[in-house]
């Protein structure tokens, strides 16, 4: 005889069919999609609730708290600025990551973005779709080949880039306080014990840090002033690690080669954000987690570090808040 359902999960934000199967294959488990993400909605929903698997909304702590029988959040992604951990943590509650499942396509959207503003490749484009074959002698292209990269946080992700950005013959510094520095000399790259001690050495930088209190606004005003012209600056992690208004600054003054951002402050940004108007800008809509590979591998193990806490056996490398298990 079939168990009846006894642990409700609520589902909030889209994911894969076939991760959401994981869900349909057990019959102890009640999953329940929510569309309506308003803070109303959600803190209806949340009692009673045994797991929360999460893609896109803001989980307050009004909200933990309202679901004691509550085993864990389970992002769908790495980062997690969205959800109240300081309450997660009060309640004896494990939010859980995707842990590497997005971390290649976020490593290679970086390094595209690199390709793309150092290569000019819409200018070029539009070049000859427009009927402009002289526009090759402009020679307004620049190189990866060695030039040098700075990787600010040296995780999943930037450990990904700079093998990558290895093989395209650049000089890797990295700066990571939180890991043995061997690490990144056994990936032939350069520790560096203060980002900002480099800046004017650097070519091309990258973020790929978490966001929080010591990392919002790290690259400001006087971190941009610090660069080369020539540089490229790359945000795939966080929008609010760099200062959108001294970007806009740098820019309007000709200080910097290029800027990719897949992130912004607000998202989905206004569509008249003064960022816009700059050629030199290539943006994307928050989605370097988001092929289809990564999509359908974030899916999966969102899904299964719910039925792992239900179980009693998670995997405490997806898990951003371990001291909370030794309680239990």
């Amino acid at each position: 005889m079939k168990n009846e359902n006894r642990h409700k999960v609520l589902v909030i934000g889209e994911l894969p069919a076939a991760a959401l199967d994981l869900f349909g294959a057990r019959d102890d488990i009640a999953a329940e999609h929510i569309t309506d993400v308003s803070e109303k909605s959600l803190l209806a929903a949340f009692p009673g609730t045994s797991g929360v698997a999460l893609r896109a909304a803001v989980v307050t702590g009004d909200m933990i708290r309202s679901a004691p029988e509550l085993k864990v959040v389970s992002r769908y992604g790495v980062g997690y600025d969205n959800v109240d951990l300081d309450a997660l943590n009060d309640c004896g509650v494990p939010l859980t990551v995707v842990g590497e499942a997005n971390a290649v396509n976020v490593a290679e959207l970086a390094i595209y973005m690199m390709l793309e503003l150092a290569k000019r490749g819409r200018d070029h484009d539009r070049a000859v779709r427009g009927d402009d074959w002289t526009f090759k002698f402009q020679a307004n292209m620049i190189e990866l080949w060695q030039k040098t990269l700075l990787i600010i946080g040296f995780g999943r992700i930037g450990r990904r880039v700079a093998a990558r950005c290895k093989a395209f013959e650049m000089n890797v510094l990295a700066c990571d306080p939180y890991i043995d520095q061997q690490i990144i000399r056994d990936a032939g790259c350069t520790p560096v014990a203060d980002y900002r001690s480099v800046l004017g050495e650097v070519d091309y930088m990258t973020v790929h840090v978490p966001k929080n209190d010591e990392t919002v606004g790290m690259i400001a005003g006087s971190e941009l002033a610090a660069l080369k012209d020539t540089a490229i600056v790359i945000n795939c992690a966080r929008g609010g690690l760099v200062d959108e208004a001294a970007l806009l600054d740098a820019l309007t003054n000709g200080r910097l080669f290029g800027v990719g951002l897949d992130v912004f402050d607000v998202e989905p940004p206004s569509p008249d954000h003064p960022l816009f108007e700059f050629d030199n800008v290539l943006c994307a809509p928050h989605m370097g987690g988001s092929s289809k590979e990564a999509s359908l591998r974030m899916g999966m193990v969102c899904v299964q570090n719910v039925l792992d806490a239900i179980d009693g056996n998670l995997n405490l490398d997806m898990v951003i808040n371990p001291d909370v298990l030794e309680r239990g």
